[in-house]
């Protein structure tokens, strides 16, 4: 298959981009010809992706966007090397699982401050640049946050307020041109669930729910990535598009993180 150019001389910034999903989602992009920002908080993790990708369109922006400094210093070195932006990808994420009144106001921050505010000062920061393009911001939430985990109220809480966040920021945003769409992926191979992928038990339930009898792959959301980004998409905004195998055409069951 001929190689993709669509996205030659675009820029994008992946948060998370270091492993999983966000590493995929920048590869997608790097190889349809955009610059891209790879972001996560481990800088080694970020300059080994980087390392494998073209340096001249390739920036490493280690650190944390649940910091509003740091997330207007990621977009500023963005304008400073590539001089546009043209799509924000908030994807960076973490979970606790547990019951909530077991929980620590440490586990609380965490969530909240990676998830939710994350997501929150990494757009603010993009909005102004994203103006000028006619750009978008995609919001990697979850199935688990447009529904219940008996086990992750903390991570239920943070995806659906980034998928009501993408709601929100397409009414306010749209007449500027600038469109928000969020992909809810189901389980889907990456750091944060190999503790699912290596019990059988949690296979098994996950596997009962799955439609496409497969966990889903960074590739998979990627995919789904790139067409929200591309003008292919260009009427589509505030959608909630789950990327999930299916397990959300099961309505009324316990979903699962993705």
């Amino acid at each position: 298959m001929t190689q993709s150019t669509r996205f030659a001389g675009k820029t994008v910034i992946v948060t998370g981009s270091s492993t999983g999903i966000g590493e995929g989602i920048a590869r997608r992009f790097h190889d349809e010809g955009a610059n891209v920002v790879i972001n996560a908080r481990n800088a080694e993790k970020c300059a080994g992706v980087a390392e494998t990708l073209d340096p001249a369109r390739t920036l490493v922006v280690a650190g944390v966007g649940s910091s509003s400094e740091f997330a207007n210093e990621c977009v500023g070195m963005r304008v400073e090397r590539f001089f546009c932006l043209d799509c924000m990808i908030n994807n960076a994420g973490v979970a606790e699982q547990g019951m909530l009144h077991k929980m620590s106001d440490a586990q609380i921050d965490r969530v909240s401050d990676i998830n939710v505010k994350g997501v929150l000062y990494m757009s603010r920061a993009a909005i102004p640049e994203l103006k000028k393009t006619q750009g978008s911001i995609i919001n990697i939430s979850s199935v688990s946050g447009t529904g219940g985990d008996s086990m992750l109220p903390l991570y239920n809480a943070s995806k659906g307020a980034v998928t009501n966040l993408t709601r929100g920021l397409a009414l306010q945003l749209g007449p500027v041109g600038v469109r928000v769409n969020t992909i809810n992926p189901s389980v889907t191979r990456s750091d944060m669930v190999d503790g699912i992928l290596g019990n059988e038990g949690a296979m098994q339930m996950v596997m009962n729910r799955m439609a496409l009898k497969r966990v889903g792959e960074p590739e998979d959301i990627a995919a789904a990535a790139a067409f929200l980004a591309s003008e292919d998409a260009s009427f589509i905004t505030g959608v909630p598009l789950p990327v999930d195998g299916g397990v959300s055409a099961s309505n009324g069951q316990p979903n699962f993180m993705g």
